[in-house]
């Protein structure tokens, strides 16, 4: 095999995205991967299982709560986890083809097998057929993260379980304890509270969603969680596991006092760290961080010649989209070009209903640069669309430099803030100001005007809030 422009170790979004991109610049591209299936943690154990679970209960959810709506005889309908799984891995399956297709058809050659490091402008791939050599002149290196396993609990993917096996459960638990108030605990233990688990979420920061929202934004999204039926234990650090009669218990300390948690399943969702596993890194005298992520400059290079890194597996949050704009960026990079990722526009979703989301600086983060900003805020629940669509809990802010106007950051607590932040998103990009946003024509009725008034209160004149 001649020489290559690029390999990259690792397909999930970053990797498969900058093999796409890196072959539409007219590279000679191998994709490297170690399981069975392109897509990585994301598309085969993370965001997209788990959103398929997520809309399956919703649905669930809506049918139980319509008799106002005139839906009638919810007592008598069921519900088959093992179906709800099935739908969920058809999703995926449909959407694996889909990235195999897209990456092939563009030229880049697929090699299955583990990558790692093999000295200048060499990858070797190790596979059950035994090892291959392959000759680059670009590495990059996008192996993604795996869950944070806490030392005095480890995973036994039966009691004490990841993620991984938060979304293959074939029957609903009784009683699920969630450690971690973040998007990951919140999400599944969304899916099972509304299947009628007893979920409790045991979290050491005083607020849920962590800090990247607000204090008033992350009380208003924990309120509607608890009227789901979610319980909250704030403030308190988990300790361990112990056995008891008929499950295990979770053991935590909070204000000087013991507790336990009894479970069936004990959910630990408190992070994600980088994936350097099998690389070769130290071997190939790799720089990483004091959290073990790669060191990279400004352009995703490495300290070692030729070898770039993307993803979770550097600084930066670990966010499939952020891993995608710096596939793009590093290949047109790799190519001559001038790729550039905004950091400072990269949003932030907890896909709950309501959905949380948020970018840009928070209030908080502001106060702390010193940087007078107004804040605008629009309770949905004044919303047509919302009050029709009964979903009418949420809040939407806007926080703006007090001096120029300019858009430092949005948060958004409401259905459909996933697809509402982009709005937020396009107007930070070209340095929007709140009043760009308040002269915006929004379609009414739609949730999206929350937006626009959030937007008004920035200088004083919403229109539907006094």
């Amino acid at each position: 095999m001649s020489q290559l422009d690029l390999v990259i170790i690792g397909s999930g979004p970053g990797g498969y995205v900058a093999a796409i991109k890196a072959a539409q610049l007219g590279l000679k591209v191998a994709l490297v991967e170690k399981d069975a299936n392109l897509g990585g943690t994301c598309l085969n154990i993370g965001c997209i299982p788990s959103k398929a679970l997520l809309h399956s209960t919703e649905l669930w959810h809506q049918a139980q709560h319509g008799k106002k709506h005139g839906i009638v005889g919810a007592d008598k309908l069921s519900f088959d986890v093992p179906v709800m799984m099935a739908n969920k891995d058809k999703v995926v399956t449909q959407l694996r083809a889909g990235v195999k297709t897209l990456v092939s058809k563009r030229g880049v050659e697929i090699i299955q097998g583990l990558g790692r490091l093999g000295g200048a402008g060499k990858v070797v791939v190790r596979s059950d057929k035994g090892e291959r050599i392959l000759e680059t002149k670009n590495v990059l290196i996008a192996t993604g993260s795996v869950p944070v396993e806490l030392p005095f609990m480890k995973f036994d993917g039966e009691t004490v379980i990841s993620s991984e096996q938060g979304i293959a459960l074939t029957k609903t638990p009784e009683r699920l304890v969630v450690v971690g108030a973040g998007a990951i605990g919140l999400e599944l233990g969304s899916v099972w509270a509304r299947l009628g688990t007893q979920v409790t979420v045991v979290e050491m920061l005083t607020t849920v969603g962590g800090p990247s929202y607000d204090v008033d934004i992350a009380k208003v999204a924990q309120k509607a969680f608890e009227a789901q039926g979610i319980k909250f234990e704030l403030g308190t650090k988990v300790t361990g596991v112990k056995k008891i009669p008929g499950g295990v218990a979770l053991t935590a300390e909070r204000d000087g006092k013991v507790l336990e948690f009894p479970a069936d399943r004990i959910l630990v969702a408190v992070g994600r760290k980088a994936n350097t596993t099998g690389l070769g890194a130290q071997e190939a005298g790799l720089k990483l961080d004091e959290r073990g992520r790669i060191a990279i400059d400004d352009h995703y290079r490495t300290n070692l010649p030729g070898v770039h890194a993307i993803g979770d597996v550097v600084v930066g949050p670990m966010l499939a989209h952020k891993a995608e704009e710096e596939g793009v960026a590093v290949a047109e990079i790799i190519a001559g070009k001038s790729g550039h990722v905004n950091y400072a526009i990269i949003p932030g979703v907890i896909y709950t209903d309501p959905e949380v989301a948020g970018v840009g600086l928070t209030e908080a983060d502001a106060q702390a640069k010193g940087i007078e900003v107004r804040v605008g805020k629009f309770n949905v629940a004044a919303n047509g669309r919302a009050i029709a669509s009964d979903a009418t809990t949420g809040i939407v802010k806007v926080i703006a430099d007090a001096k120029t106007d300019k858009v430092l950051g949005v948060q958004i607590v409401s259905r459909g803030a996933s697809e509402m932040i982009a709005s937020a998103c396009a107007h930070m990009e070209y340095g929007g100001s709140a009043e760009d946003i308040a002269r915006t024509c929004f379609a009414h009725p739609t949730v999206s005007e929350s937006f626009k008034e959030a937007a008004m209160a920035v200088n004083k004149t919403s229109i539907h809030s006094l």
